[in-house]
């Protein structure tokens, strides 16, 4: 607890993650400012779990596959259960740099950003010299113009998974009601964005070897359908048209007093 007295999580949802694993949490390891690793196994059917109980990690292991979200949901619920106060999500592929959870969760603890995504996009590395394939690095660049628009927001990419949350964020949105599959990462910065929480991004490098984690074209066509829908689904809930459950129109109790307040409790205007 050395980042201005707050108290820092990493989470890794981890699936059939044993080549890379101990590599990643000896990286993560050097950061003594970090108050736990926390490792979420999604039903491997290799050794990750036996890895990282080896490695000390607190471990949880669904008997069952839930899905990338699903595997999400699980590792913020228990980094909160914890008394995280800055809870970082991270692959355990090494596609991310880990070196870059600190400067990340100062972000946080600076009170600037309530979230915050590492973009493979900005700054000098270029996604495809480091392995990206081109179709998804084009699927990225107009998704993400697409998203600028539906949420009126200038960010580099939205589709990262590296991210840091504040406590409050994850405490007042209503992620458990997101999807289990990939979609839930675009679903969450809805969230973020209508109750009126700070977004920023920071530069990482990247790198795409044979153990990074990938989807089929099948998958990712369905990933980009859903990311199209998430984006018009804010806007018209931003208008007062359609409510999903992700994004309804009065909260349940535990998240957000007031639908539509702001952090500071500031009236909210739909971007």
């Amino acid at each position: 607890m050395v980042l201005g007295g707050k108290r820092v999580f990493v989470v890794l949802p981890a699936y059939n993650a044993e080549k890379t694993l101990e590599s990643v949490y000896r990286l993560l390891a050097k950061n003594t400012s970090l108050d736990e690793i926390i490792l979420v196994d999604d039903a491997s059917s290799d050794n990750t779990v036996g890895i990282a109980r080896r490695l000390g990690m607190p471990v949880i292991v669904h008997e069952r596959n839930l899905g990338y979200g699903g595997n999400q949901k699980t590792c913020y619920s228990e980094a909160l259960r914890l008394g995280a106060d800055v809870i970082v999500m991270l692959h355990p592929d090494l596609q991310y740099s880990p070196a870059l959870v600190l400067a990340m969760a100062a972000m946080i603890v600076s009170g600037e950003y309530d979230l915050v995504l590492a973009s493979r996009i900005t700054g000098k590395s270029n996604a495809i010299s480091a392995g990206m394939p081109f179709y998804k690095y084009i699927a990225n660049r107009l998704l993400t113009y697409f998203e600028n628009a539906m949420l009126n927001l200038k960010m580099s990419e939205y589709h990262s998974g590296y991210r840091a949350f504040s406590k409050e964020l994850l405490s007042r949105v209503p992620y458990l009601r997101n999807s289990n599959d990939f979609v839930f990462d675009n679903q969450i910065i809805a969230q973020a964005r209508l109750y009126g929480f700070r977004i920023g991004e920071i530069s990482c490098p990247t790198h795409y070897g044979k153990e990074s984690s990938s989807i089929s074209c099948y998958r990712s066509l369905v990933y980009g359908l859903g990311v199209l829908r998430t984006a018009c689904e804010y806007r018209l809930r931003a208008w007062n048209i359609l409510f999903p459950a992700y994004l309804p129109r009065r909260l349940v109790p535990g998240e957000v007093e007031a639908a539509g307040n702001g952090k500071d409790g500031s009236p909210w205007m739909p971007g």
